[in-house]
């Protein structure tokens, strides 16, 4: 089915805002990444499958926005040894689509492989994202964020800050 002029504009600056949202990450820019953020935004990564409801089941991340705010604040103390050295990383971002626009907030998806570069060797993240994007001052910013990984069954034993 064709998309309408407005629907590409959507789909547009959705995927301008994942890649900028991806690239800061990358970047290890997190003051501006934080800055993406609504007042009342959640960070979710979970752990054992597509997740259920995060009060009840376990969770790799599951962050408020306080607790984002927190989180990148210990980050520049420099005691936040996961990342000592940093790693390096890249994404690849694709299959971005909305999957529903009610005019306020936009529930979209994607697909991300993250390249890690870390002490212990080298990692790739392959998970699905959803989002729910929300208009703020004209600018999208992340009300949610949803990262699920494809071997989130499995142990983990090291990630990097954020995924």
């Amino acid at each position: 089915m064709p998309m309408t002029t407005e629907q590409r504009a959507t789909l547009e600056d959705v995927t301008q805002f994942i890649y900028r949202e991806a690239r800061l990450q990358d970047e290890h820019r997190y003051d501006e990444w934080e800055s993406l953020w609504t007042e009342d935004g959640v960070y979710w990564v979970p752990a054992n499958g597509d997740g259920g409801d995060p009060e009840q089941v376990m969770s790799i991340i599951y962050d408020n926005r306080s607790r984002i705010a927190l989180r990148i604040r210990q980050y520049h103390t420099g005691k936040r040894f996961s990342q000592t050295p940093q790693s390096r990383l890249r994404r690849l971002i694709s299959n971005i689509e909305v999957m529903e626009d009610d005019g306020s907030e936009l529930s979209v998806g994607s697909n991300v492989l993250i390249f890690e570069n870390q002490t212990r060797g080298d990692v790739l993240w392959a998970a699905r994202t959803e989002y729910r994007l929300r208009r703020v001052d004209g600018a999208l910013r992340m009300a949610r964020k949803k990262v699920n990984l494809v071997n989130n069954q499995d142990a983990l034993y090291s990630m990097a800050f954020l995924v």
